[in-house]
């Protein structure tokens, strides 16, 4: 197990090697592929019930890697999710067929929220997280919670709202050849 001294240690040995923010983002984007392709690995030895290399005579083996790339925050990954010989393996932590990591498609929707447009979108991701999105990505990810924002905006409304206003003000006094502050509160 992992303790916070090992991790400062690790800190301290990074920090001489990085000289910029950029080698910071790689070295995040290293990490990143890494625990995936370790947690896939994990993945596929829970399905068939015994680690790497272990000779077993059940029928369903490992049958080798495929190789894709998925759009995260950090920037392309290049991940390698294990295959079973009877295709019956089904990762979860990155889908069959998925192509962005968990979190941008949250960052769609916020810059949507705000009002964005969906090249402005496009070219804010760009900006930001240097990752190339397409406006359709854009426009299917909002579709997805459109049904949502209608329910949203058409939901019955209370008909009483409470509503409450505080007023102040702040008046320098002079009293006794001192000056003081007193404040008055109007509710």
């Amino acid at each position: 197990m992992t303790t916070q001294s090992d991790i400062l240690v690790l800190a301290e040995q990074m920090a001489g090697s990085m000289n910029s923010f950029d080698d910071i983002k790689d070295f995040q984007k290293q990490l990143m592929q890494s625990f995936i392709d370790t947690a896939l690995e994990a993945e596929m030895e829970d399905h068939l019930g015994y680690p790497k290399h272990e000779k077993a005579d059940k029928p369903n083996k490992r049958n080798g890697h495929t190789k894709k790339t998925v759009r995260s925050d950090t920037g392309d990954l290049e991940i390698s999710t294990p295959r079973d010989r009877d295709g019956a393996f089904e990762p979860t932590l990155v889908r069959k067929h998925q192509t962005r990591v968990s979190g941008l498609d949250d960052k769609i929707i916020m810059f949507y929220a705000k009002g964005q447009t969906t090249n402005e979108i496009v070219e804010t991701i760009k900006d930001i997280y240097d990752v190339d999105i397409s406006s359709s990505l854009v426009s299917r990810v909002t579709d997805n919670i459109i049904d949502d924002i209608t329910a949203w905006q058409n939901r019955p409304l209370s008909s009483i709202y409470p509503i409450v206003y505080l007023d102040c003000i702040i008046v320098k006094v002079r009293q006794d050849k001192t000056s003081r502050s007193s404040t008055r509160l109007f509710i």
